[in-house]
């Protein structure tokens, strides 16, 4: 193998080795960026699975809510009912004893 004039066998080893170093140093930089990126998008993945997951358990919740609402509406409504009933039947009675005559 003939070599280059002026630069020696030993010089261009070293710089060979220089040369594989960056090259590796290059690739873990690559690999610590996708890395990097790998964990910042896992990240902000369970942010928004979080986030579509508390959406769902608010709407199951208020789904709830308005059912046992609807349920206890009914109930306050047949039981306001019931009292205007006995409200009325109350005020058409006379307040005063049988056979008494009012004050002058």
């Amino acid at each position: 193998m003939k070599s280059l004039p002026g630069v020696n066998e030993k010089k261009a080893r070293k710089w060979l080795w220089y040369g594989l170093a960056a090259l590796a140093a290059v690739q873990l930089y690559f690999v610590q960026e996708m890395m990097a990126a790998l964990v910042l998008f896992s990240v902000l993945f369970a942010v928004a699975s979080a986030v579509v997951v508390l959406v769902y358990l608010f709407d199951r919740a208020s789904q709830r809510a308005m059912a046992w609402a609807e349920s206890q509406g009914m109930l306050a409504a047949r039981y306001a009912q019931r009292t205007w009933a006995w409200v009325e039947e109350v005020s058409r009675k006379q307040l005063h004893r049988l056979r008494s005559e009012t004050a002058r």
